[in-house]
């Protein structure tokens, strides 16, 4: 189990938790920058070679439930993008891409999207961020012989999906996110725990690792209803988990929690009387800034991924000057980084001979930090290990980060969370 540090100060992130997994198997400012807006579906037999320029699609979320995160996704990436350029850019070509949206789970915009980016030719596909979207795309994506590489996905399915070798993302599994969160909770002092969860390969997922964490740490789950994220209305969901009066409360979703949240302080159990938690797909600066001021003060919430620094930060900024939140930025950032670096170690911009060589990007070699110092060391014969901003990037077999950092945030009056670190825990997780 791992020992969770208590809160020392609010507006903080009270603690992140690396971890190391072991491999569980499965499949393992010159931007050239364009946007397709129609194009007509690509084969799906997967290509043999590429043509020289390195193509990167972009499948992320511009409309629906996690539209929040598009923002600092794009910006990751683009940052990414603007500084391998400038360094002369992949296999001496600057590197192409194309923004598509990824939409949600309620729309077909991402199977319209990916053909789009096929069309284009793209090598390598960064998204989506919701996990049931790449669910729903990821054959169309691998057996186009195309990396699908997402900076956000955590459902657990992704370690063992059939992927051609294809998938791989930057974001840890569920399983990690929900032990951490799990062992927090009752680390508060929750003996008594009541979860909401939408209904999804997301949401069902990770309840499931956070009640397990709990009762094996020797609270109850009291009452758990998995709901769904497109109903209207939430008060019958809240009024089973009113029933229980639960000590904590773990609310796992997307924007609809907003929903939730109004609902729940509606029927008396606010963040003021019980202990609340959120996670990644909800912990947002911008969901509940229009509710009253201390709605949500207090409120703790997971995100995997090291907080990004002020430096990385304000190099964000200048790439989009209206940014709020920074979630999965540092992830976004890495995954253009490492297609770029593999693409070079590969001497190939073909997605068949891109996703063996991330693996021996990420590690095993001399550690550099960016991709001109990388890339250097790559033209100079050397063997390279790329430390990212999100961590130490090493991919296992199933092409999952075999170290993670969960961090762990806390709401102010403001019901905005912190972003600067203030204190880290290292453990070790197995499996």
């Amino acid at each position: 189990m791992i020992r969770i540090a208590p809160v020392g100060r609010a507006l903080a992130v009270v603690a992140a938790t690396s971890l190391a997994l072991t491999a569980c198997g499965g499949g393992g400012g010159n931007t050239a920058t364009q946007t397709s807006e129609s194009a007509a579906p690509a084969s799906s037999a997967p290509a043999a070679k590429g043509d020289g320029t390195l193509t990167l699609g972009t499948l992320l979320p511009q409309t629906g439930s996690l539209a929040f995160l598009g923002p600092p996704e794009f910006a990751g990436v683009d940052l990414a993008l603007k500084e391998i350029n400038e360094a002369g850019g992949v296999l001496g070509k600057p590197v192409a891409k194309f923004d598509t949206d990824s939409g949600d789970t309620t729309t077909n915009i991402a199977s319209q999207s990916v053909d789009k980016l096929l069309a284009q030719k793209a090598d390598a596909i960064i998204g989506a961020a919701s996990s049931s979207v790449s669910e729903s795309v990821i054959d169309k994506i691998t057996g186009a012989g195309v990396v699908h590489f997402s900076p956000a996905n955590t459902s657990d399915k992704f370690t063992t999906i059939e992927d051609k070798g294809l998938y791989f993302r930057t974001s840890p599994p569920d399983k990690l996110q929900g032990r951490v969160l799990g062992d927090l909770i009752v680390a508060d002092g929750n003996d008594t725990v009541g979860i909401l969860a939408m209904q999804d390969s997301y949401g069902t997922g990770l309840a499931d690792q956070v009640q397990k964490t709990v009762t094996d740490g020797g609270a109850e789950v009291v009452e758990r209803v998995d709901y769904d994220p497109k109903a209207a209305d939430f008060s019958a969901d809240v009024a089973k988990l009113k029933a229980k009066n639960p000590k904590g409360i773990v609310l796992i979703g997307f924007e609809e929690t907003a929903k939730v949240v109004q609902e729940l302080v509606k029927q008396g159990l606010p963040a003021s009387k019980h202990k609340w938690y959120m996670v990644d797909g909800n912990t947002s600066n911008t969901n509940y800034v229009k509710m009253p001021k201390g709605t949500l003060e207090g409120v703790k919430g997971t995100i995997p991924g090291a907080a990004a620094p002020e430096d990385f930060q304000k190099k964000l900024l200048e790439v989009n000057s209206k940014l709020e939140d920074f979630s999965y930025a540092p992830e976004s950032y890495d995954a253009a980084n490492l297609i770029a670096l593999a693409a070079e170690a590969a001497k190939s911009d073909a997605g068949v001979d891109i996703a063996p060589k991330l693996a021996e990007v990420s590690k095993g070699g001399e550690k550099c930090t960016n991709f001109k110092a990388c890339v250097d060391l790559l033209k100079g014969g050397k063997d390279i290990d790329y430390e990212g901003v999100s961590g130490p990037v090493e991919f296992n077999e199933a092409g999952d980060p075999a170290v993670a950092t969960i961090g762990i945030y806390q709401y102010g009056d403001d019901n905005k969370y912190a972003t600067k670190a203030l204190e880290y825990r290292t453990g070790n997780i197995a499996g």
